[in-house]
């Protein structure tokens, strides 16, 4: 062998040898939901245009990911260079200085596409701080099947009253048809998501305008009692260790006549490749009162970037990636455009295509344009958020609460006692915090 062949095997070894660990990797931190498990199956298509990049992937449970990603930026831990965060804590931690600005994806990223609903509780003086992945409200999804077998029809806008009349005709305990689930797993972003939007169309509120609790109001007191009255009496069994995931299941597999929740789940249960129930599946929008405010929430699944990320030029590649125009292109030419990410961008719901294969996308725009966080309820409140306050403080009082609503859906406390004890922890925490003189 030739000095000069030596020389150049020898080179290419060394190339060889060093070129992953010259790759950038990034740590994502991410949600256990259907389209962030999806998206990373499409990551083949990122690693071909940015071959330099690595990804490393931690996907965790909701209420999981809250507490790791929340105490990773509290403490600059610097464990994640991506972090799937939601429309609550964009804003507040953009406050803090703890994320980076994305106001600099490139130029055909077109942050003007973005949804205004979706973008407007990202954006901090003029700049956005998280992109985002999925945007959703709530609606209500039932069997139309089973609606028909109990000669009942519905509404495109449902009153509680049916909903609770619906529930009664479609159980049949005995084949282990439930004619309601709900979510009952403990958590702000949990039980309290769904809790809270069904409370404002009740008018009752997290607040009043002087900050003071107001879980001893009759307005609560009607709402977590119909709820629970729904639950125990049509709801399935150990339904307060449901929460999204669990319920998606439930459904797909035609354990329930009515599923109210997040309108991203639609693709999901309309799916035949994942739904027992695909073909007699209907949209309706979420339940009012009569009072002026329907039960729908607003929410986004956003990608962010901490401030004590090392890696920001690779992570807002990333970014620009998962929450472009061109990813749903990818997702629609893979998976079919039903399943493209939906509530983000205005062009989606201009195009033919996904209008044709979405029959939930014209419910899904309706219920998040419906949704309005500076007004969330039926009287004036000082905070904004639809389904959550946005205050620093609320992660905490919001778990707390759940755990009392969801363990008087377990039957350890009983609806008085659960009501008792969020107020009194509420009002607790926010005399300490100073709201309450």
């Amino acid at each position: 062998m030739t000095t000069f062949i030596r020389a150049l095997l020898g080179a290419t070894a060394i190339s060889l040898a060093v070129s992953p660990a010259l790759a950038e990797k990034l740590t994502i931190a991410t949600v256990n939901n259907g389209d962030m498990i999806r998206m990373q199956k499409l990551t083949d298509d990122f690693a071909a245009k940015n071959p330099d990049i690595e990804l490393e992937w931690v996907t965790l449970e909701e209420n999981v990911l809250r507490q790791r990603v929340t105490t990773d930026i509290a403490t600059k831990g610097g464990q994640y260079d991506v972090m799937t965060i939601g429309t609550y804590e964009a804003p507040i931690w953009a406050k803090q200085g703890w994320l980076v600005a994305l106001d600099d994806l490139g130029a055909d990223y077109d942050v003007d596409d973005l949804l205004p609903a979706i973008r407007g509780g990202l954006t901090v003086d003029g700049k956005l701080y998280a992109a985002p992945f999925y945007g959703e409200s709530s609606m209500v999804m039932y069997r139309k099947d089973l609606m028909e077998k109990a000669g009942l029809t519905m509404p495109d806008a449902p009153t509680w009253d049916f909903i609770k009349e619906a529930a009664a005709a479609m159980t049949d305990k005995g084949n282990e048809v439930y004619g309601i689930c709900l979510r009952g797993k403990a958590g702000w972003g949990e039980n309290m998501a769904f809790l809270s939007a069904m409370a404002n169309s009740y008018g009752a509120r997290w607040f009043d305008m002087d900050w003071k609790p107001q879980f001893d109001s009759e307005a609560w007191k009607a709402t977590l009692t119909d709820y629970l009255d729904l639950m125990n009496n049509y709801g399935p069994p150990g339904a307060s260790s449901n929460g999204f995931n669990e319920n998606l299941a439930l459904f797909q597999t035609g354990k329930c006549g009515m599923w109210i929740d997040a309108t991203v789940a639609a693709s999901f249960v309309t799916n035949p490749n994942d739904s027992q129930v695909a073909e007699h599946v209907g949209f309706a929008l979420a339940p009012d009162k009569g009072l002026g405010k329907r039960g729908n929430w607003l929410w986004a699944w956003n990608l962010a970037i901490p401030a004590g990320s090392q890696k920001t030029e690779a992570a807002k590649k990333f970014i620009a990636w998962a929450t472009s125009k061109e990813y749903l292109e990818l997702v629609a030419s893979k998976e079919g455009w039903a399943n493209v990410p939906p509530g983000t961008r205005t062009s989606l719901y201009e195009n033919a295509n996904y209008l044709e294969a979405a029959p939930f996308a014209k419910m899904t725009l309706d219920s998040i344009n419906a949704a309005d966080p500076q007004k969330p309820t039926v009287d004036e409140v000082p905070y904004v958020g639809v389904q959550f306050v946005a205050i620093p403080e609320f992660q905490g009082i919001g778990t707390a609460v759940g755990q009392q609503f969801s363990a008087a859906l377990a039957g350890t406390v009983s609806a008085e006692q659960a009501l008792q004890n969020a107020q009194q922890t509420t009002e607790r925490t926010m005399r300490r915090a100073g709201y309450i003189k």
